[in-house]
């Protein structure tokens, strides 16, 4: 779970840090793919009870949010490269 939590802006700060929009796209759907390993993780862990379903619905909750927001990132984005000749 660390390993996916810290993935998701490691990949945000390796897509910004190379320059193009293209490359950017591309590490914000890596950054979503980790987000949704830590969800898939998230719920194994609240159904094998290592977590109790307070903590579980707030961790969701916040996965959730930051999901909508790479999306956001994403769209904001991806048209731009769709439009370049």
């Amino acid at each position: 779970m660390r390993r996916a939590a810290v993935s998701v802006p490691s990949n945000i700060a390796e897509g910004k840090g190379r320059h193009s929009q293209k490359e950017l796209v591309q590490f914000l759907y890596h950054a979503r793919g980790s987000l949704l390993e830590l969800e898939t993780q998230l719920s194994i862990a609240y159904d094998l009870e290592y977590i109790d379903l307070r903590v579980f619905e707030s961790l969701e909750s916040q996965t959730e949010e930051l999901g909508r927001i790479l999306n956001g990132l994403i769209n904001r984005f991806q048209p731009s490269i769709e439009k370049a000749p």
